[in-house]
């Protein structure tokens, strides 16, 4: 018999979060405390840029966003916002949406695989992906129920059960 696999992806829906971000901005249009202050949020190429007149507004802008992201069940794990930066009248975030498991990262989850996980229990890194196969679907699910109880710093899927 063959083994079973699945792959341990990184991956944010990019319409979901256009989703977010239009909701943040029609929010953003209609409250109160946003009115007449030049609070906006929008795509910069790949990049989301937020800005405001004042450092509490833009974070406060940063916040609604984060909110709409949770909603439409996108980790915060996957969202990289900088610090927000004076820009002549004007404070600015800059943030991106974060996809693919860098290779580092593949190598730890591998180790967590190899040092917790089952015997018999085959990790491969394939490009910003990494395959687990083993012969028994039980271990594969065990794989599964550990890394979803470890703490990553980078969000996890998982796809292509087999």
């Amino acid at each position: 018999m063959a083994d079973s696999s699945f792959d341990i992806v990184s991956k944010v829906e990019r319409q979901e979060v256009d989703n977010a971000l239009n909701q943040a901005a029609k929010e953003l249009s209609q409250r109160y405390d946003f009115k007449g202050t030049g609070a906006s949020i929008a795509w910069s190429g790949e990049k989301i840029l937020m800005e405001a007149n004042s450092e509490e507004r833009v974070k406060a802008i940063l916040d609604v966003f984060e909110t709409k992201l949770v909603k439409r069940g996108i980790s915060l794990k996957a969202l990289d916002a900088g610090e927000p930066q004076l820009s002549g009248k004007e404070y600015k975030i800059f943030a991106t949406i974060e996809e693919g498991i860098s290779q580092e990262n593949a190598k730890k989850v591998a180790k967590i695989i190899r040092d917790e996980g089952p015997k018999g229990v085959k990790a491969q890194v394939q490009g910003e992906e990494l395959r687990v196969s083993s012969k028994s679907r039980d271990d594969l699910q065990a794989i599964q129920a550990l890394l979803k109880g470890k703490d990553l710093d980078f969000a996890i899927q998982f796809v292509n059960y087999r």
